[in-house]
């Protein structure tokens, strides 16, 4: 772990594995440590496991092998049903068009909302001041 940037863990959350690991690079190259997760399940487990400082998480996803309907806003009422969890703040990226998203997102607890394509800087420097660092 370099000293310079943050250990600070972030998860991300995203069923498209170029996306994670597009985000992924961008973040490790800022300092973090970055966790992921492909599902609804696998996030709420991450985030039980590891206690991560943030979450980035996408809104749209597939049903799960079970067919439960594990969508970012489902994701974010679990987090929030959880003491231990509820207080990680949570930045929705999404590609989903839909114009009610940003503010159900943000009734639903989310800090912040990003429609894919990202601006990584942007993302970045909303990601520090989320996390009380200092912004670049």
């Amino acid at each position: 772990m370099s000293n310079q940037g943050s250990s600070k863990k972030i998860l991300v959350v995203d069923d498209n594995a170029v996306v994670i690991k597009t985000i992924s690079l961008k973040l490790q190259g800022a300092g973090y440590q970055v966790l992921t997760a492909m599902d609804g399940s696998g996030a709420v487990a991450a985030a039980r496991q590891e206690s991560p400082d943030l979450i980035l998480l996408d809104l749209d996803f597939p049903a799960d092998v079970q067919g439960v309907p594990w969508d970012g806003f489902r994701i974010m009422e679990w987090l929030n049903r959880l003491d231990t969890l509820k207080k990680i703040p949570v930045i929705v990226i999404t590609g989903m068009e839909d114009p009610g998203a940003k503010q159900r997102a943000i009734q639903s607890g989310a800090v912040a909302y990003f429609q894919k394509p990202l601006e990584h800087d942007n993302l970045l420097k909303v990601i520090r001041a989320t996390l009380g660092e200092p912004v670049r």
